[in-house]
């Protein structure tokens, strides 16, 4: 959530960030007057009781009328106190509720707008470019016997599929060599849960506006995670972590899980847009003045992944309407997909300040000692995604589709060739 002191200080600040993403910017007043409320409310509380315990101290030293004269001043400050308490509780909830809508403040320099204001910042690679009629991704992976999405909606129903034969080999070869990857770059290697408790999924931005695109298990009261950014940012709450062993970066390897809500006659056909599929997600701890830097690090290995993989792509800083709830800032690199003529998603970044770690109570003490509140940040490394990229760009005429070199000794195989 945000920082009230931050609110108090600058509350222009969240106008312009609620301006910028499209909300309402009145939220601000009624978050200052809520806020103001509840300080009132306690220091009646405070004032009140320390009021109270003198008096009690003064009963057992008085007499007489002055004894009976204190006793019912006691009893009526008990009702005041009670009340005073009740209040002040009240006011907390309600901004603590209120506070839990807020998205994180958007980043200066963020482009505004909505999903189609993203600013390009680079792009890399060359389109290729074919003398004979492309093959969509599917087409090729059905030919390769690599892609089974009529099996997998009888097993499961629409946007599930099957990864077989040379499709398993590539994404597991693909997934293997961003781990190893990572682990070169200091990341630890993690594993973690894929069903989340509901204050870890609330506590990470994804339940509220997002709540419709997440799986929940009614009866054990647990959420199917869509990313492992989720349980990694949960991994160090309630924790007060060592500021000069900062950064922690780990590297989860995850199935993830999107229902897909709205996204009715969107990416109908292949493996783009589906409710299940494997990811490795960068994340890291850091401090919040180091936080803008480790975004580019994060940025920079992403770009170092895709160039091995050999596909032209472009660097999107992503506006502030499309941001999400956590993220302050996002980078998205984009894949060209030759048989639609335009860039596909295939990675993301986000820097989301202190907003996750004050939800989930991440801390770390900075050189005085001091409990301070840590930033965390995000950014997709590989998914299955990534082999509708590799399929298209790689293609030959026979549909045959040449491995790219780095991938080569993670998937066994230079060429993935039809199935006779």
């Amino acid at each position: 959530m945000i920082d009230l002191r931050t609110l108090r200080e600058d509350p222009d600040r969240l106008r312009a960030s609620q301006r910028a993403r499209g909300e309402d910017d009145s939220v601000v007043e009624t978050l200052l007057d809520l806020d103001s409320r509840r300080r009132g409310a306690l220091s009646r509380f405070e004032t009140l009781r320390a009021e109270q315990k003198s008096i009690g101290k003064s009963v057992s030293r008085a007499s007489g009328e002055e004894k009976t004269a204190l006793l019912d001043r006691a009893k009526d400050l008990a009702a005041q106190v009670k009340s005073a308490e009740a209040e002040a509780e009240k006011l907390a909830g309600e901004l603590d509720a209120l506070l839990y809508t807020i998205p994180n403040l958007v980043e200066e320099g963020a482009p505004a707008g909505g999903e189609d204001d993203y600013v390009v910042l680079e792009e890399i690679g060359e389109k290729p470019t074919f003398d004979f009629e492309p093959k969509d991704h599917l087409e090729l992976g059905e030919l390769l016997g690599a892609i089974d999405m009529e099996r997998g909606a009888k097993v499961s129903g629409s946007r599930f599929f099957f990864l077989k034969g040379v499709g398993a080999r590539l994404q597991l070869g693909l997934l293997n060599m961003a781990m190893q990857q990572a682990i070169e770059a200091g990341f630890v290697p993690m594993i973690p849960p894929v069903l989340v408790k509901p204050e870890t999924m609330q506590g990470t931005g994804f339940l509220g506006a997002h709540a419709s695109e997440v799986y929940h298990l009614a009866d054990e009261d647990l959420f199917l995670v869509g990313t492992s950014e989720v349980p990694m940012a949960a991994y160090h709450a309630d924790e007060i972590l060592d500021g000069a062993a900062l950064p922690h970066r780990y590297a989860g390897w995850s199935s993830c899980f999107r229902r897909e809500a709205g996204s009715y006659g969107k990416d109908t056909r292949g493996i783009i847009r589906v409710h299940q599929f494997d990811k490795i997600e960068m994340f890291s701890y850091c401090r919040p003045e180091d936080a803008s830097e480790e975004h580019q690090r994060l940025l920079s290995w992403e770009k170092e992944m895709l160039a091995k993989i050999e596909v032209p792509y472009r660097i999107i800083d992503t506006a502030a309407g499309d941001l999400g709830t956590s993220a302050a800032r996002k980078f998205d690199c984009e894949a060209w997909v030759p048989t639609q003529g335009r860039y596909r998603e295939l990675t993301s970044t986000s820097n989301c300040t202190d907003f996750q770690a004050r939800r989930l109570a991440v801390r770390y003490r900075d050189k005085d000692g001091k409990p301070q509140h840590a930033a965390t940040l995000n950014g997709t490394l590989a998914t299955t995604r990534w082999i509708v990229a590799i399929l298209e760009n790689h293609q030959q005429a026979d549909g045959s589709v040449v491995v790219p070199k780095a991938l080569r000794p993670y998937v066994g195989l230079d060429v993935l060739e039809p199935v006779k």
